[in-house]
């Protein structure tokens, strides 16, 4: 008994000195704002709670008038959608479990596909990664392709491929054409029973492919599986630090869960791993696939998405199957970044449109149409939720701010806990910057995708 308690003592204190020693490693400045955004977040609590004979007055005026209640009315019902959803989330997270790894006679071959445009050493490091898997080597083909870099990529390429005994297969387009096309030449002329994207600026880790595929080997309506992903240059800024905990979140709780009901939204382009045969059933459509009349260039992770989840398959979630990516550092790259999702986002709703509420799929598909109505009510009210944002800021500035920060507060507050529960409580305490950071900088960037979906640039190229 007194030995487990010197067990927990010891541990207590490991925590408290890895902590502090992730504080000492913060800037002034970075110290500075979580120090700054927990003030602000608590003054707008006491503010709230100040300020609850002024919401009662200005609850009681918006009900003398018919478009004031139907105003409440309607916030009402998206949020008491929004938390019967994130409920039903909470219940699927606690459901999903990753699947453990098989063995290597039971893994399925694969290709891996790693298309690369001005990355110059990072696909070097990409490359490196991958070929220090415990994958069977015998069973895995590598496939790098350069899509018309306009640096040093194909020396780096080239140098992989040189300290790895020439185990790599080669392309470089001669001109830029996107990574759709790049990721073709790997679809076509790959052998594998399994296709792997690897974006060029990421790192798998030893077991990443192993427990990737084995999903494939033990569920024979598995279409794809999705990567964990995670951030490489987390300790790069404020930026990296704020999407480590979002990126943590966003994957292990959000994909998780989407993984119980094998209706996971999006395959994501740093690592994904498809079933042969449901990319070349696809291939045409995707590889050809164009949005009002234009040519689609963006998001080809949920278009192949997309397309297997219409032919039935399952598409899942591997938490056991890691990789570390690059994000981006500055204001500039990262709102571009998001703008891309956006746009996609919003392109492949509307294509889901067209099979999710026929008999696509055996399994549960109430639970998928749930998820799926999630993305249009959250696409339908973009516009008007920013409308009232700035209307209510212009109209009644401190109810509004004090009210914004209390729910960015409390949402915040999930996903700090559920970080802190696996990883470390100071790196999940950037849960609220990110939180602020998006209501008052990236809040226009839904909107705007839908306002620019026709537009199908990269914005980071």
């Amino acid at each position: 008994m007194n030995k487990t308690r010197v067990h927990k003592k010891e541990s207590l204190g490991v925590k408290i000195e890895r902590a502090l020693s992730k504080i000492k490693a913060l800037t002034k400045k970075e110290f500075g704002v979580l120090i700054l955004v927990q003030i602000l977040m608590f003054t707008a609590i006491y503010a709230v709670n100040n300020f609850h004979p002024y919401f009662e007055e200005l609850h009681f005026v918006r009900m003398q008038t018919l478009s004031g209640r139907i105003l409440i009315f309607s916030l009402l019902t998206i949020l008491v959608f929004q938390i019967s959803f994130l409920l039903y989330i909470a219940y699927l997270f606690f459901k999903y479990k990753a699947i453990p790894s098989v063995t290597d006679e039971e893994l399925p071959s694969c290709t891996i596909i790693v298309p690369a445009y001005n990355e110059g050493k990072l696909v070097y490091e990409t490359l490196l990664s991958i070929a220090a898997s415990d994958f069977p080597m015998h069973k895995m083909e590598v496939i790098a392709v350069d899509d018309g870099s306009k640096d040093d990529t194909w020396y780096w390429i080239n140098k992989a491929n040189a300290d790895l005994e020439n185990t790599i297969t080669v392309y470089k387009q001669p001109v830029n054409k996107g990574k759709r096309h790049a990721l073709h030449i790997g679809f076509t002329t790959g052998t594998g029973d399994v296709f792997i994207s690897i974006d060029s600026d990421s790192v798998v880790e030893k077991n990443t492919i192993t427990n990737l595929i084995s999903p494939f080997a033990v569920n024979k309506n598995c279409g794809a599986v999705a990567g964990n992903v995670k951030v490489l240059n987390k300790n790069q800024g404020m930026i990296p630090r704020m999407l480590n905990v979002s990126f943590v979140f966003s994957f292990e709780f959000m994909r998780a869960a989407q993984s119980s009901l094998g209706f996971v939204l999006c395959t994501p382009g740093a690592l994904s791993a498809y079933r042969r045969e449901a990319v070349l059933h696809s291939l045409k459509d995707w590889i050809d696939q164009k949005f009002l009349g234009r040519a689609a260039t963006i998001g080809e992770d949920r278009a192949m998405t997309n397309l297997i989840l219409k032919q039935g398959y399952d598409v899942q979630f591997q938490r056991n199957a890691n990789v570390l990516t690059n994000t981006p550092t500055s204001f500039k790259t990262l709102h571009k970044m998001f703008t891309r999702w956006g746009r996609s986002n919003v392109r492949e709703t509307l294509m889901m449109n067209r099979f999710v509420f026929s008999d696509f799929r055996k399994k549960n598909k109430t639970g998928a149409r749930f998820i799926f109505i999630n993305q249009w009510v959250n696409l339908i009210a973009a516009f008007p939720l920013m409308i009232l944002m700035f209307y209510f800021l212009m109209t009644h500035p401190l109810l509004y701010l004090s009210s914004a920060l209390t729910a960015t507060f409390i949402f915040a507050s999930i996903q700090m806990l559920f970080f802190s529960r696996k990883y470390n409580f100071v790196d999940a305490l950037w849960a609220y910057p990110y939180s602020v950071f998006y209501l008052f900088g990236l809040f226009w960037i839904f909107p705007f995708s839908i306002a620019t979906v026709k537009n199908g640039g990269w914005l980071t190229r």
